[in-house]
C-alpha cells in the first residue's frame, strides 16, 4: 500500500511539475506577446503623432499663405477704394465744369440770339 501510494505521489508529483512547466512557458509566451504589442502599439503611436506634426506642419504653412492673400486683396480693395473715391471726385468736378459750360453756352446763345 505504500508502495503503491508512494508511486501514486511520484507520478501526481511529476504531473504537477508539467502543469507547472507548461504554465510557465505560457506565461512566458503571453509576456513575450504582451511586449511585442506593446511595441506595435508604442510604433503605431509614434506614427500617428508624427502624421499629426505633419499635417500641423502642412496646414500652418497653408493658413500663413491664405493670410498673406487675404492681406494682399485686402491692400488691394483699399487701393481700389481710394481709386473709386478719386475718379468720384474726378466725376463731381467734371459735372461741375459741364454744367458751367452749359450755362456760358446758354448765356452766349442767348446773346447770340438777341
Amino acid at each position: 500500500q505504500l508502495h503503491l501510494t508512494m508511486s501514486e505521489k511520484n507520478e501526481l508529483t511529476k504531473s504537477l511539475e508539467m502543469v507547472q512547466k507548461e504554465l510557465q512557458e505560457k506565461e512566458n509566451e503571453m509576456k513575450r506577446e504582451i511586449s511585442e504589442y506593446k511595441d506595435r502599439l508604442l510604433q503605431a503611436e509614434k506614427e500617428h503623432q508624427d502624421a499629426l506634426t505633419e499635417a500641423n506642419r502642412k496646414n500652418e504653412v497653408k493658413i500663413e499663405a491664405c493670410q498673406d492673400k487675404m492681406n494682399s486683396l485686402e491692400h488691394l480693395i483699399s487701393s481700389q477704394n481710394l481709386e473709386i473715391e478719386h475718379l468720384k471726385s474726378n466725376k463731381e468736378e467734371l459735372n461741375n465744369s459741364l454744367k458751367e459750360a452749359n450755362l456760358t453756352l446758354g448765356e452766349l446763345l442767348k446773346t447770340k440770339v438777341r
